[in-house]
């Protein structure tokens, strides 16, 4: 019989490998004062790259979350059945910290570490990284009911994972959710409808309808309801301290473009018991630190998924072969893979940063407080953007290879863009650049204190800094400000990101940056650097840390 399926010429199965092996990221432990995690991140990046944990990403995207709303008897449940490897990959990410542990961890850079371990984590499989993100933002915010963070934070900073309907002062550790946005309102919250009366107890009761409340399998939730004071905040568990139900009704879950693995759904409250946090009618100032810290995972999000997509570019590109010799070693290829690592170590750079800033704040530093506020909704709104671009052109880089299901990369391209529209879309963020500018003048400060930390080191950086000082001087008119506002923002983050990589970086890296972002040496699409831009140095330290490939 003749031999027709000898397989030649096809990529390996790329398993067993450490998704820490990156020199951006572990630079950065070292630099910002977080390398007592290092062994931590690199043992848990070992763990992401591995055949089992591989395994676990797809069966948790494979075989999506279902909803039973009652049982074989009749009764209401409203419980969310996940697979098991769900629960495996949970497991691993609070055992690793990822969600809440920082906040109970005294040890400088714990953040930051936090931010490594999840960027790390992420590249596995970004669906569950959504209540874990919820729970670490829920702790500041919870705060503001100093009787109830006492009670509930270190359930929620707990390393164990405790999946199940019980009451959560019964449990080893907690999940928090958030529980938002409404079908009238969506981002702008303040026209939510859902009501909150007090009960003379303390408590209050709910009643009203979520339209995408994220993590519905969650323990508890920080609601936003109105009162007679005006929209205010809540912490709402699904099972009462007494056991029973809360009245928490899940509708229906969403059916997804991406983030397949985890539930995103319509509840309605029925007079759902809750306990108030903050003062009454500042709801939105109560939760905005929620949002504040999934918008920090937004960005580490995205950089993840252009890392994960990079290196399944590089994979590719080393094994296949086309006109005589590997797609890598061609010069249009090295093209595209050095831009793409150029893109992807910018948003490490700058992710690792904004969580450095955490720290800082921390510890009481008000110029990192200040510097965080403004560089988040830039950074935001600027690599979660490209996020979705990056994958796009890394699955491109497989050819048909990267459109089958079972090469990952539809699933990374699905996912992508999520982090942009989560917590408010592109203009949400791009606003709340503007609003930060008007209310926060030390923000403007303390972010320029950041970026002449690299002045007279290029003449490009420099350049662009000096326009960018231009661009702000004219916004005087607030209607033509809104006008400019992603123009604003995406410049905002270039010069963040070049200054960071000048004095950070590989100078080929920061070379390449500086041409193409911010000098103008670059197309529409990646592959356009600068003819002189050094693509062995490029693509060396993007693949082992080297110097030249």
């Amino acid at each position: 019989m003749t031999v027709t399926h000898d397989v030649t010429n096809q990529a390996p199965p790329l398993l067993d490998f450490s998704a820490a092996d990156e020199p951006a990221l572990l630079e950065a432990l070292r630099r910002e004062g977080a390398a007592w995690g290092e062994r931590e991140v690199v043992e848990l990046g070992a763990l992401a790259g591995s055949a089992a944990v591989q395994d676990q990403a797809r069966w948790a995207e494979e075989q999506p979350p279902r909803l039973r709303t009652h049982d074989r008897y009749g009764h209401r449940v409203d419980e969310v059945e996940f697979h098991p490897a769900w629960h495996q990959l949970m497991t691993a990410a609070v055992a690793n910290g990822l969600h809440a542990a920082p906040w109970a961890d005294d040890r400088p850079g714990a953040h930051l570490v936090r931010a490594a371990k999840f960027y790390v984590w992420s590249q596995a499989e970004p669906g569950h990284g959504c209540p874990v993100s919820m729970t670490y933002a829920a702790v500041p915010a919870l705060r503001a009911a100093p009787q109830l963070a006492a009670q509930y934070e270190p359930l929620l900073a707990s390393r164990t994972y405790d999946f199940g309907l019980r009451a959560p002062l019964t449990k080893r550790g907690l999940i928090a959710g958030m529980s938002m946005t409404e079908k009238q309102g969506g981002s702008d919250v303040r026209t939510n409808t859902t009501r909150a009366v007090p009960a003379g107890d303390g408590t209050y009761r709910i009643t009203g309808h979520k339209w995408f409340t994220s993590a519905p399998m969650s323990d508890v939730f920080l609601a936003l309801a109105q009162t007679e004071e005006g929209l205010s905040c809540f912490l709402l568990p699904r099972v009462l301290p007494d056991g029973s139900r809360n009245g928490m009704r899940l509708m229906r879950l969403k059916d997804k473009l991406g983030n397949r693995s985890n539930a995103s759904s319509e509840i309605e409250y029925e007079e759902a018991v809750a306990w108030p946090v903050g003062e009454p009618g500042r709801g939105v100032r109560t939760i905005v630190e929620m949002v504040n810290m999934t918008r920090l995972d937004c960005v580490l999000g995205s950089a993840a998924g252009m890392r994960a997509g990079l290196r399944q570019a590089l994979h590719h590109t080393a094994h296949r072969r086309a006109f005589g010799r590997e797609l890598d070693r061609q010069p249009l290829m090295r093209a595209v893979l050095a831009d793409l690592a150029v893109e992807s170590e910018a948003a490490t750079v700058l992710a690792m940063r904004l969580a450095a800033a955490v720290d800082r704040s921390q510890a009481g530093d008000e110029q990192e407080a200040a510097l965080r506020r403004l560089a988040l909704a830039a950074g935001k709104y600027w690599v979660c953007k490209r996020g979705s671009t990056h994958a796009a052109e890394a699955l491109e880089c497989l050819g048909g290879n990267g459109y089958v299901e079972e090469s990952g990369m539809p699933r990374l391209y699905r996912e992508a863009p999520l982090l942009s529209i989560w917590e408010g879309s592109g203009n949400v963020a791009a606003l709340d650049v503007l609003r930060a500018l008007g209310r926060e003048p030390a923000a403007l400060d303390a972010y320029f204190a950041e970026v002449d930390a690299a002045a007279g080191a290029d003449r490009r950086l420099d350049a662009a800094a000096a326009g960018l000082r231009t661009m702000l001087g004219g916004l005087t008119d607030p209607e033509r400000a809104q006008l400019t506002a992603r123009s604003l923002a995406e410049r905002m983050a270039l010069v963040l990101q070049g200054s960071l990589l000048v004095r950070h970086s590989h100078p080929a890296v920061a070379d390449a940056f500086c041409a193409s972002r911010l000098g103008g040496e670059w197309g529409h699409a990646f592959g356009t650097l600068p003819a002189g831009a050094d693509l062995a140095a490029v693509l060396g330290r993007a693949r082992t840390g080297g110097d030249g490939a």
